[in-house]
């Protein structure tokens, strides 16, 4: 160590923009580690869904925070904020830079900003919003939070209920948006960050991730899916790729309506997390085939910190 405050690299951007390939050159790059912040690669039986790094992509880098946990784990932000806290802590006694990477924007938040003090959940309203679901669907609940929240209505993954009955039930317990409780302050870190994000643009984003989809086919998806389909209602699994075929299990749609579903949503999901993205002006935007680029920004800021 040098005396200095670490530096924290955050390499985010939208699903299959190239963040996992920029974050291991850069891990690489600097002789330092990997530490995710995707959601759902924490889960270690969804590894093909989830994109989570191979130990090919890996390319010898120490990732933290993949497959760390079981999808019957019962796991939130709130944990991950002080999992990953502690996580880093431990790092920088012997290292000043480590890279972040991932899409979950409300896992980066947490990470970077700190998570406000949240109501504890009230038996009765949640008992109410859960009865909305099981009679009128996930749609009453999406309907529900836009009137309440407009703002995170556009960022909040809208398939994931969990998040939807919480968010919901912040704004009916207190009478204030969630988006503005989660905004009240920025607490302080024991070290200094800095934003890339891998930008790409829409026409190529998509056909990205229609070829990531694809692949994942290839690797065998729909055999990982089957494989976890007896826990369908598992909150781990309720996220894009695992829905639609579940779907297509139950006789509901046929397999090339899930398929095409699942890049239909992926590319909602992507622009979903590009919303979240652009409230935060630190981020530096750069192609993600120009590591040079993102090794000068990393060695520009690092040397700042002295």
């Amino acid at each position: 160590m040098s005396g200095r405050r670490p530096l924290l690299v955050i390499i985010t951007g939208p699903t299959a923009s190239g963040k996992t390939n920029l974050a291991v050159n850069m891990a690489i790059e600097f002789n330092t580690d990997v530490f995710s912040s995707d959601s759902r690669q924490f889960y270690r039986e969804i590894p093909i869904g989830t994109a989570a790094p191979t130990i090919e992509e890996q390319r010898g880098v120490k990732h933290h925070f993949i497959g760390h946990l079981s999808i019957h784990d019962d796991y939130n932000v709130s944990r991950y904020e002080i999992d990953a806290l502690n996580s880093l802590n431990q790092f920088y006694a012997s290292n000043d830079i480590a890279i972040m990477a991932g899409g979950a924007g409300l896992y980066i938040d947490a990470v970077a900003k700190g998570m406000d003090e949240m109501p504890d959940p009230d038996p009765i309203i949640r008992a109410q919003l859960e009865l909305l679901l099981l009679n009128e669907g996930i749609a009453a609940l999406q309907q529900k939070l836009k009137s309440l929240d407009e703002c995170f209505y556009n960022e909040v993954d809208l398939q994931n209920p969990k998040r939807l009955l919480r968010a919901i039930e912040v704004c009916l317990i207190t009478g204030t948006p969630y988006s503005e409780l989660r905004k009240a302050g920025v607490k302080s870190r024991p070290f200094d960050i800095l934003y890339l994000g891998a930008l790409r643009e829409k026409e190529e984003l998509a056909q990205r991730i229609a070829l990531r989809v694809n692949l994942m086919l290839e690797q065998g998806l729909e055999e990982e899916a089957r494989s976890v389909y007896p826990y369908k209602n598992c909150n781990a699994l309720q996220t894009v790729g695992y829905k639609e075929l579940f779907a297509y299990f139950d006789g509901l749609i046929t397999k090339e309506e899930a398929i095409e579903q699942i890049i239909v949503n992926t590319r909602r999901y992507a622009k979903r997390q590009m919303t979240w993205f652009k409230r935060n002006t630190e981020i530096n935007w750069i192609d993600p085939n120009e590591p040079a680029i993102a090794k000068e920004l990393i060695n520009k800021r690092y040397s700042e910190g002295f």
